[in-house]
Protein backbone atom coordinates (compact mmCIF):
# COMPACT_ATOMS: atom_id res chain seq x y z
CA UNK A 1 0.00 0.00 0.00
CA UNK A 2 1.00 3.63 -0.23
CA UNK A 3 0.63 6.53 2.22
CA UNK A 4 -0.04 10.00 0.85
CA UNK A 5 0.68 13.45 2.25
CA UNK A 6 -1.58 14.67 5.08
CA UNK A 7 -3.98 17.54 4.36
CA UNK A 8 -3.42 17.15 0.61
CA UNK A 9 -5.11 15.15 -2.11
CA UNK A 10 -4.35 11.47 -1.73
CA UNK A 11 -3.59 11.70 1.98
CA UNK A 12 -4.68 8.99 4.38
CA UNK A 13 -7.09 9.69 7.23
CA UNK A 14 -8.16 8.09 10.48
CA UNK A 15 -11.12 9.24 12.55
CA UNK A 16 -11.24 8.65 16.31
CA UNK A 17 -14.63 8.13 17.94
CA UNK A 18 -13.56 9.03 21.45
CA UNK A 19 -10.62 11.36 22.12
CA UNK A 20 -9.32 10.56 25.58
CA UNK A 21 -5.78 9.71 26.64
CA UNK A 22 -5.74 6.48 24.64
CA UNK A 23 -6.97 8.36 21.58
CA UNK A 24 -4.27 10.97 22.12
CA UNK A 25 -1.53 8.34 21.92
CA UNK A 26 -3.15 6.86 18.81
CA UNK A 27 -3.30 10.32 17.24
CA UNK A 28 0.40 10.87 18.01
CA UNK A 29 1.33 7.57 16.36
CA UNK A 30 -0.82 8.35 13.32
CA UNK A 31 0.75 11.80 12.97
CA UNK A 32 4.21 10.23 13.09
CA UNK A 33 3.22 8.10 10.10
CA UNK A 34 1.92 11.09 8.12
CA UNK A 35 -1.75 10.27 8.67
CA UNK A 36 -4.40 12.99 8.94
CA UNK A 37 -6.35 12.67 12.21
CA UNK A 38 -9.89 13.74 13.07
CA UNK A 39 -10.82 13.59 16.76
CA UNK A 40 -14.46 13.29 17.85
CA UNK A 41 -15.84 13.33 21.38
CA UNK A 42 -18.77 14.48 23.51
CA UNK A 43 -16.80 17.41 25.03
CA UNK A 44 -14.40 20.02 23.69
CA UNK A 45 -10.66 20.11 24.41
CA UNK A 46 -10.46 16.35 24.88
CA UNK A 47 -6.85 15.06 24.92
CA UNK A 48 -6.68 13.72 21.33
CA UNK A 49 -8.06 17.01 20.01
CA UNK A 50 -4.80 18.68 21.09
CA UNK A 51 -2.82 16.74 18.48
CA UNK A 52 -5.45 16.10 15.79
CA UNK A 53 -5.85 17.98 12.51
CA UNK A 54 -9.60 18.37 12.96
CA UNK A 55 -12.11 17.95 15.77
CA UNK A 56 -15.86 17.56 16.25
CA UNK A 57 -17.91 17.78 19.44
CA UNK A 58 -21.08 15.69 19.16
CA UNK A 59 -23.43 13.49 21.16
CA UNK A 60 -21.67 10.12 20.81
CA UNK A 61 -24.93 8.26 21.31
CA UNK A 62 -26.58 10.12 18.43
CA UNK A 63 -26.65 7.78 15.45
CA UNK A 64 -27.16 10.49 12.84
CA UNK A 65 -24.42 12.73 14.26
CA UNK A 66 -21.82 9.95 14.08
CA UNK A 67 -22.78 8.93 10.56
CA UNK A 68 -22.78 12.56 9.36
CA UNK A 69 -19.27 13.28 10.66
CA UNK A 70 -17.80 10.04 9.30
CA UNK A 71 -19.35 10.54 5.86
CA UNK A 72 -18.14 14.15 5.73
CA UNK A 73 -14.55 13.19 6.59
CA UNK A 74 -14.51 9.93 4.58
CA UNK A 75 -11.60 8.38 6.55
CA UNK A 76 -9.63 5.29 5.64
CA UNK A 77 -10.39 3.90 9.10
CA UNK A 78 -12.81 4.73 11.92
CA UNK A 79 -11.35 3.81 15.31
CA UNK A 80 -13.65 3.26 18.29
CA UNK A 81 -11.73 4.64 21.28
CA UNK A 82 -14.56 4.31 23.81
CA UNK A 83 -17.45 1.89 24.20
CA UNK A 84 -20.04 4.63 24.83
CA UNK A 85 -20.90 4.98 21.14
CA UNK A 86 -24.08 4.40 19.19
CA UNK A 87 -23.10 1.02 17.81
CA UNK A 88 -25.98 0.94 15.32
CA UNK A 89 -24.27 3.85 13.56
CA UNK A 90 -21.06 1.81 13.33
CA UNK A 91 -22.92 -1.15 11.85
CA UNK A 92 -24.59 1.09 9.24
CA UNK A 93 -21.26 2.70 8.34
CA UNK A 94 -19.52 -0.66 8.05
CA UNK A 95 -22.33 -1.97 5.84
CA UNK A 96 -21.85 1.04 3.55
CA UNK A 97 -18.14 0.34 3.11
CA UNK A 98 -16.31 2.16 5.91
CA UNK A 99 -13.57 0.29 7.79
CA UNK A 100 -14.53 0.20 11.48
CA UNK A 101 -11.71 -0.80 13.84
CA UNK A 102 -11.70 -3.50 15.05
CA UNK A 103 -15.16 -4.12 13.55
CA UNK A 104 -18.65 -2.83 14.32
CA UNK A 105 -20.03 -6.03 15.79
CA UNK A 106 -17.04 -6.45 18.12
CA UNK A 107 -17.53 -2.93 19.50
CA UNK A 108 -21.21 -3.69 20.08
CA UNK A 109 -20.50 -6.99 21.85
CA UNK A 110 -17.73 -5.55 24.04
CA UNK A 111 -19.97 -2.64 25.08
CA UNK A 112 -22.61 -5.10 26.31
CA UNK A 113 -21.45 -7.22 29.26
CA UNK A 114 -24.16 -9.79 28.75
CA UNK A 115 -23.40 -10.37 25.08
CA UNK A 116 -19.68 -10.52 25.85
CA UNK A 117 -20.08 -12.98 28.71
CA UNK A 118 -22.28 -15.23 26.60
CA UNK A 119 -19.76 -15.16 23.75
CA UNK A 120 -16.85 -16.01 26.07
CA UNK A 121 -18.47 -18.53 28.38
CA UNK A 122 -21.08 -20.16 26.13
CA UNK A 123 -19.72 -19.85 22.58
CA UNK A 124 -15.94 -19.87 23.05
CA UNK A 125 -16.21 -21.80 26.35
CA UNK A 126 -13.39 -20.15 28.28
CA UNK A 127 -13.58 -20.20 32.09
CA UNK A 128 -15.34 -17.24 33.78
CA UNK A 129 -16.84 -16.52 37.17
CA UNK A 130 -20.32 -17.93 37.76
CA UNK A 131 -22.92 -15.42 36.61
CA UNK A 132 -26.57 -14.69 35.82
CA UNK A 133 -28.58 -11.76 34.48
CA UNK A 134 -31.19 -9.74 36.36
CA UNK A 135 -33.62 -6.86 35.76
CA UNK A 136 -34.79 -6.16 39.31
CA UNK A 137 -33.63 -6.33 42.95
CA UNK A 138 -35.89 -9.35 43.52
CA UNK A 139 -34.17 -11.25 40.71
CA UNK A 140 -30.79 -10.33 42.15
CA UNK A 141 -31.81 -11.70 45.56
CA UNK A 142 -32.82 -15.02 44.02
CA UNK A 143 -29.59 -15.26 42.03
CA UNK A 144 -27.41 -14.38 45.02
CA UNK A 145 -28.89 -17.29 46.99
CA UNK A 146 -27.39 -19.59 44.35
CA UNK A 147 -24.15 -17.70 43.66
CA UNK A 148 -23.69 -16.78 47.33
CA UNK A 149 -22.66 -13.62 49.15
CA UNK A 150 -20.64 -11.55 48.61
CA UNK A 151 -21.31 -11.09 44.91
CA UNK A 152 -20.83 -8.37 42.31
CA UNK A 153 -23.30 -6.60 40.07
CA UNK A 154 -22.36 -4.64 36.97
CA UNK A 155 -24.53 -2.73 34.46
CA UNK A 156 -25.29 -4.34 31.13
CA UNK A 157 -23.43 -1.51 29.41
CA UNK A 158 -20.48 0.16 31.12
CA UNK A 159 -16.70 0.47 31.09
CA UNK A 160 -13.74 1.28 33.37
CA UNK A 161 -15.49 0.03 36.48
CA UNK A 162 -18.47 2.40 36.31
CA UNK A 163 -21.48 0.99 38.14
CA UNK A 164 -19.72 -1.98 39.74
CA UNK A 165 -21.15 -2.74 43.18
CA UNK A 166 -20.27 -5.34 45.83
CA UNK A 167 -23.21 -6.90 47.69
CA UNK A 168 -22.47 -8.51 51.06
CA UNK A 169 -26.02 -9.38 52.10
CA UNK A 170 -29.64 -9.15 51.00
CA UNK A 171 -30.14 -5.76 52.68
CA UNK A 172 -27.62 -4.18 50.29
CA UNK A 173 -29.29 -5.36 47.08
CA UNK A 174 -31.72 -2.44 46.56
CA UNK A 175 -29.07 0.26 46.97
CA UNK A 176 -26.49 -1.59 44.88
CA UNK A 177 -28.98 -2.09 42.05
CA UNK A 178 -29.81 1.64 41.97
CA UNK A 179 -26.12 2.54 42.09
CA UNK A 180 -25.27 0.18 39.25
CA UNK A 181 -28.11 1.32 36.99
CA UNK A 182 -27.32 5.00 37.61
CA UNK A 183 -23.84 4.49 36.08
CA UNK A 184 -24.94 2.42 33.10
CA UNK A 185 -24.24 3.52 29.54
CA UNK A 186 -27.55 4.00 27.73
CA UNK A 187 -30.99 3.21 29.14
CA UNK A 188 -30.72 -0.47 30.02
CA UNK A 189 -31.91 -1.61 33.47
CA UNK A 190 -30.35 -5.06 33.24
CA UNK A 191 -27.34 -6.09 35.30
CA UNK A 192 -25.01 -9.06 35.41
CA UNK A 193 -24.65 -10.73 38.80
CA UNK A 194 -21.26 -12.40 39.28
CA UNK A 195 -19.64 -14.70 41.75
CA UNK A 196 -17.17 -12.79 43.92
CA UNK A 197 -13.68 -14.27 43.89
CA UNK A 198 -10.56 -13.29 45.77
CA UNK A 199 -8.28 -11.76 43.16
CA UNK A 200 -4.62 -12.60 43.57
CA UNK A 201 -3.64 -10.60 40.52
CA UNK A 202 -4.93 -9.52 37.11
CA UNK A 203 -3.41 -9.71 33.66
CA UNK A 204 -3.99 -7.85 30.43
CA UNK A 205 -3.24 -9.88 27.33
CA UNK A 206 -2.94 -7.37 24.50
CA UNK A 207 -3.97 -9.38 21.47
CA UNK A 208 -3.65 -7.94 17.98
CA UNK A 209 -4.77 -8.87 14.49
CA UNK A 210 -3.44 -7.50 11.21
CA UNK A 211 -3.80 -8.22 7.51
CA UNK A 212 -0.94 -10.03 5.77
CA UNK A 213 -0.55 -11.48 2.28
CA UNK A 214 -1.79 -14.80 3.63
CA UNK A 215 -4.81 -13.30 5.44
CA UNK A 216 -5.31 -12.37 9.09
CA UNK A 217 -2.38 -12.83 11.48
CA UNK A 218 -3.02 -12.88 15.24
CA UNK A 219 -0.51 -12.53 18.06
CA UNK A 220 -0.09 -11.26 21.63
CA UNK A 221 2.26 -8.97 23.53
CA UNK A 222 4.10 -10.19 26.63
CA UNK A 223 1.51 -10.22 29.43
CA UNK A 224 0.93 -7.08 31.51
CA UNK A 225 0.15 -7.48 35.20
CA UNK A 226 -1.94 -5.05 37.21
CA UNK A 227 -3.80 -4.68 40.48
CA UNK A 228 -6.80 -2.47 41.18
CA UNK A 229 -7.52 -1.15 44.68
CA UNK A 230 -11.05 -0.52 43.42
CA UNK A 231 -12.63 -1.17 40.00
CA UNK A 232 -10.32 1.03 37.94
CA UNK A 233 -6.72 0.78 36.80
CA UNK A 234 -4.09 2.40 39.03
CA UNK A 235 -0.81 0.67 38.16
CA UNK A 236 0.51 -1.91 35.73
CA UNK A 237 3.83 -3.51 34.95
CA UNK A 238 5.55 -5.66 32.39
CA UNK A 239 6.70 -8.43 32.35
CA UNK A 240 4.11 -10.17 34.50
CA UNK A 241 5.31 -12.06 37.56
CA UNK A 242 3.21 -15.23 37.22
CA UNK A 243 4.12 -18.79 36.31
CA UNK A 244 4.25 -20.22 32.81
CA UNK A 245 1.05 -22.22 33.20
CA UNK A 246 -0.97 -19.10 34.04
CA UNK A 247 0.62 -17.22 31.14
CA UNK A 248 -0.17 -20.02 28.69
CA UNK A 249 -3.78 -20.36 29.81
CA UNK A 250 -4.29 -16.59 29.74
CA UNK A 251 -2.89 -16.31 26.22
CA UNK A 252 -5.01 -19.24 25.04
CA UNK A 253 -8.23 -17.69 26.39
CA UNK A 254 -7.38 -14.28 24.91
CA UNK A 255 -6.65 -15.69 21.46
CA UNK A 256 -9.87 -17.71 21.45
CA UNK A 257 -12.08 -14.78 22.47
CA UNK A 258 -10.42 -12.32 20.08
CA UNK A 259 -10.61 -14.80 17.21
CA UNK A 260 -14.37 -15.02 17.80
CA UNK A 261 -14.67 -11.20 17.79
CA UNK A 262 -12.64 -10.89 14.57
CA UNK A 263 -11.63 -7.68 12.82
CA UNK A 264 -8.22 -6.03 12.97
CA UNK A 265 -6.35 -4.07 15.62
CA UNK A 266 -5.62 -4.38 19.34
CA UNK A 267 -7.89 -5.99 21.91
CA UNK A 268 -7.19 -5.62 25.63
CA UNK A 269 -8.23 -8.91 27.21
CA UNK A 270 -8.50 -8.88 31.02
CA UNK A 271 -7.79 -12.06 32.96
CA UNK A 272 -8.37 -12.72 36.68
CA UNK A 273 -6.06 -15.04 38.62
CA UNK A 274 -7.62 -16.49 41.78
CA UNK A 275 -5.62 -19.31 43.31
CA UNK A 276 -5.45 -22.02 40.66
CA UNK A 277 -8.31 -20.48 38.67
CA UNK A 278 -7.53 -18.43 35.57
CA UNK A 279 -10.70 -16.64 34.47
CA UNK A 280 -11.66 -14.48 31.50
CA UNK A 281 -13.06 -11.17 32.78
CA UNK A 282 -13.55 -8.57 30.03
CA UNK A 283 -12.19 -7.34 26.73
CA UNK A 284 -11.82 -3.83 25.34
CA UNK A 285 -11.93 -3.49 21.51
CA UNK A 286 -9.01 -1.06 21.49
CA UNK A 287 -5.69 -0.35 23.21
CA UNK A 288 -6.00 -0.79 26.97
CA UNK A 289 -5.30 1.68 29.77
CA UNK A 290 -3.02 -0.81 31.52
CA UNK A 291 -1.09 -0.96 28.23
CA UNK A 292 0.17 2.60 28.68
CA UNK A 293 3.23 0.89 30.14
CA UNK A 294 4.12 -0.31 26.62
CA UNK A 295 5.15 3.27 25.80
CA UNK A 296 8.43 2.51 27.59
CA UNK A 297 8.53 -1.29 27.97
CA UNK A 298 8.33 -2.41 24.31
CA UNK A 299 10.04 -1.51 21.06
CA UNK A 300 6.60 -0.97 19.47
CA UNK A 301 3.82 0.27 21.75
CA UNK A 302 0.16 -0.80 21.64
CA UNK A 303 -0.99 2.44 20.02
CA UNK A 304 1.34 2.15 17.04
CA UNK A 305 0.27 -1.46 16.51
CA UNK A 306 -3.40 -0.41 16.51
CA UNK A 307 -2.75 2.32 13.93
CA UNK A 308 -0.69 -0.04 11.77
CA UNK A 309 -3.47 -2.63 11.78
CA UNK A 310 -6.12 0.01 11.05
CA UNK A 311 -4.22 1.06 7.94
CA UNK A 312 -3.64 -2.51 6.75
CA UNK A 313 0.02 -2.56 7.81
CA UNK A 314 1.81 -5.48 9.53
CA UNK A 315 3.46 -5.86 12.95
CA UNK A 316 5.29 -9.18 12.68
CA UNK A 317 7.10 -8.96 16.03
CA UNK A 318 7.02 -6.95 19.26
CA UNK A 319 9.91 -7.12 21.72
CA UNK A 320 10.08 -6.30 25.42
CA UNK A 321 13.05 -3.94 25.80
CA UNK A 322 12.94 -3.10 29.52
CA UNK A 323 11.10 -4.00 32.72
CA UNK A 324 8.70 -1.11 33.27
CA UNK A 325 5.74 0.11 35.29
CA UNK A 326 3.02 2.73 35.05
CA UNK A 327 1.09 4.52 37.78
CA UNK A 328 -1.82 6.89 37.24
CA UNK A 329 -2.07 10.47 38.42
CA UNK A 330 -5.55 10.91 39.88
CA UNK A 331 -7.42 14.11 40.67
CA UNK A 332 -8.86 14.54 44.16
CA UNK A 333 -11.47 17.19 43.46
CA UNK A 334 -13.44 19.04 40.81
CA UNK A 335 -11.45 21.78 39.13
CA UNK A 336 -11.39 23.71 35.85
CA UNK A 337 -7.98 24.15 34.17
CA UNK A 338 -6.06 22.14 36.80
CA UNK A 339 -2.36 22.73 37.43
CA UNK A 340 0.24 20.08 38.20
CA UNK A 341 2.83 20.61 40.93
CA UNK A 342 6.22 18.96 41.58
CA UNK A 343 6.73 17.68 38.05
CA UNK A 344 10.37 18.77 38.33
CA UNK A 345 10.88 16.73 41.49
CA UNK A 346 9.32 13.61 39.98
CA UNK A 347 11.50 13.87 36.88
CA UNK A 348 14.66 13.83 39.01
CA UNK A 349 14.08 10.10 39.49
CA UNK A 350 16.16 8.27 36.83
CA UNK A 351 14.11 6.32 34.31
CA UNK A 352 10.88 8.25 34.95
CA UNK A 353 8.72 9.83 32.27
CA UNK A 354 5.42 11.69 32.72
CA UNK A 355 2.44 11.95 30.40
CA UNK A 356 -0.11 14.63 31.30
CA UNK A 357 -3.31 14.10 29.33
CA UNK A 358 -4.36 17.75 29.17
CA UNK A 359 -7.98 17.22 30.20
CA UNK A 360 -9.68 20.60 30.64
CA UNK A 361 -11.27 19.74 33.96
CA UNK A 362 -10.93 17.29 36.82
CA UNK A 363 -13.21 15.54 39.27
CA UNK A 364 -12.55 13.11 42.10
CA UNK A 365 -10.51 10.11 40.94
CA UNK A 366 -10.43 11.25 37.32
CA UNK A 367 -7.30 10.00 35.56
CA UNK A 368 -5.30 13.09 34.59
CA UNK A 369 -1.91 11.64 33.71
CA UNK A 370 0.39 8.68 34.09
CA UNK A 371 3.92 8.11 35.36
CA UNK A 372 6.04 5.67 33.35
CA UNK A 373 9.21 4.17 34.78
CA UNK A 374 11.86 1.69 33.68
CA UNK A 375 14.20 -0.23 35.96
CA UNK A 376 16.59 -3.15 36.20
CA UNK A 377 13.62 -5.23 37.30
CA UNK A 378 9.87 -4.83 37.74
CA UNK A 379 10.04 -4.11 41.47
CA UNK A 380 12.45 -1.24 40.89
CA UNK A 381 10.28 0.18 38.10
CA UNK A 382 7.14 -0.07 40.27
CA UNK A 383 8.82 1.69 43.17
CA UNK A 384 9.98 4.53 40.91
CA UNK A 385 6.52 4.95 39.37
CA UNK A 386 4.78 4.96 42.76
CA UNK A 387 7.25 7.43 44.24
CA UNK A 388 7.01 9.84 41.31
CA UNK A 389 3.22 9.64 41.24
CA UNK A 390 2.99 10.40 44.97
CA UNK A 391 5.00 13.60 44.44
CA UNK A 392 2.69 15.05 41.79
CA UNK A 393 -0.16 17.15 43.13
CA UNK A 394 -3.08 18.57 41.19
CA UNK A 395 -4.09 22.08 42.24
Amino acid sequence: MQIGTPLLEGGNKVLLLGSGELGKEMAVEAQRMGIEVTAVDRYDLAPAMHVANKKYVIDMMNKDAIKSVVRRENPDAVIAEIEAINTDALIDLEDSGFRIIPNANAVKICMNRMDLRQLAAEKVKVPTTNYAFAESPDEIKRICKDIGYPCLIKPEMSSSGHGHALINNEEEVEGAFKESISHARGKSRRVIVEEYVKIDTELTILTYRYIDDSGIVMNTFPAIEHKRPSYYYVESWQPANVNEDILNRSKDYALRVVDALGGIGIYGVEIIVSGNRVLFSEVAPRPHDTGLVTLVSQDINEFQVHIRSALGLPTPEVKLVSPAASHVILAQKEEWAPKYLNIDKALKIPGVQIRLFGKPSSYEKRRMGVVLATGNNVDEAKEKARKASSMILID
